[in-house]
């Protein structure tokens, strides 16, 4: 992304309308009203991610893509949590739900989509086993553990893990993402740099001053905090549409998902497309890591406290589907170079995941 010299006026308006709208969400202004929460939703996502992205090229690579990865799983936590708590016992599936659909958006929706769009330019594009390997092998180990493990644990009948399975599955999500993190940013930090073409202009663009990052950091905690909120007042009308639609619940955490992960979709989608198809491994599997692994400490630590029961395990077809994309996915970021038909296997595996959850 190409930063200007100073934050564009958007950016700084749209967090105030923000919070605006959330003002007038205290009043009963009718049903209709949530359309103006949800426009407020949208440009408070794609404003808090903007200045995620001028703070990351301050701060420059690795760190960008983490800081991406962790602004946007910060906001899915806020708002499972917040759906969550307003919905209390009866979203013991919600948190499983969206991860599950974080995974499947990630592997095959933006990833497929990256392939797709960078091979179709460029015909086949590169970018290095290591990282992608490293990436890939804890994102197995953090979905099996979290979705798969839960249905076949005896203490107590799946899809649940007992209060100390979830406490220790939510202790090791965290030394799998924390090392992880050790190894992208510190340790093996080479394993996940882009190679930099002379001609790359958003890489050779002047940094943003001390100034703007400070500005950026200020209004991106805005944004999440508005983003939050707004989720909370919005959520009984998202329950309530996918109901009266007929839709399975699992529905509702796609929506989440997808809502959460367009900013991000857009900014892996333009890397690939400049050819930076490293850039866009990064931060789509390091969104799919820090989902999985902040999401799920933070929901088992709201059901250890209130003592609702946390519904971890997905059903047959899920299972069958997760391994299916984690398989292929090795395959096809096992050779270093992609073309457009790994991209085309992605997406149709995507499509089969969006249909069989509509029409089960």
């Amino acid at each position: 992304m190409k930063i200007p010299p100073n934050l564009p006026l958007w950016s700084i308006a749209i967090p105030v309308v923000a919070w605006l709208f959330l003002a007038g969400s205290l009043l009963d202004l009718g049903a209709f009203y949530a359309i103006f929460l949800t426009l407020a939703l949208f440009g408070g996502v794609l404003t808090a991610v903007y200045h995620a992205e001028v703070v990351a090229h301050r701060i420059g690579e690795p760190f960008g893509t983490l800081l991406l990865a962790l602004a946007v799983t910060l906001i899915e936590v806020a708002l499972i949590v917040s759906l969550m708590l307003a919905g209390g016992e009866v979203t013991a599936g919600l948190a499983r739900d969206t991860v599950f659909a974080a995974i499947m958006v990630i592997l095959n929706g933006i990833i497929g989509l990256c392939l797709l769009a960078g091979a179709s330019l460029h015909r086949e594009q590169s970018f290095g086993l290591q990282g992608a390997s490293t990436s890939l092998a804890t994102l197995a180990a953090l979905a099996i553990l979290t979705l798969v493990l839960p249905n076949f644990t005896s203490t107590l009948a799946g899809p649940y893990y007992s209060p100390s399975q979830l406490a220790f599955i939510a202790v090791i999500s965290l030394v799998l993402y924390g090392t992880f993190v050790l190894v992208q940013t510190v340790r093996h930090r080479d394993y996940f740099l882009p190679e930099v073409a002379a001609s790359d202009e958003d890489v050779h663009a002047p940094l943003p001053s001390n100034k703007m990052a400070w500005m950026s950091t200020v209004l991106l905690l805005l944004c999440l905090g508005a983003v939050v909120l707004l989720a909370k007042a919005l959520a009984p009308t998202l329950e309530h549409a996918v109901a009266a639609a007929g839709a399975p619940k699992a529905l509702v955490g796609i929506i989440i998902a997808m809502v959460v992960l367009l900013p991000e979709g857009v900014a892996a989608f333009r890397a690939a497309r400049a050819n930076r198809l490293q850039t866009s491994i990064n931060l789509a599997l390091g969104s799919a890591l820090a989902s999985i692994g902040l999401t799920i400490p933070v929901v088992a630590v709201i059901s250890l406290v209130t003592g609702w029961s946390l519904s971890l395990g997905i059903d047959a077809k899920s299972t069958v589907l997760l391994l299916l994309s984690l398989m292929i996915t090795t395959i096809s970021l096992g050779t270093g170079r992609t073309t457009i038909m790994q991209g085309t296997i992605h997406l149709v595996i995507f499509a089969v995941y969006l249909f069989t959850t509509i029409v089960p």
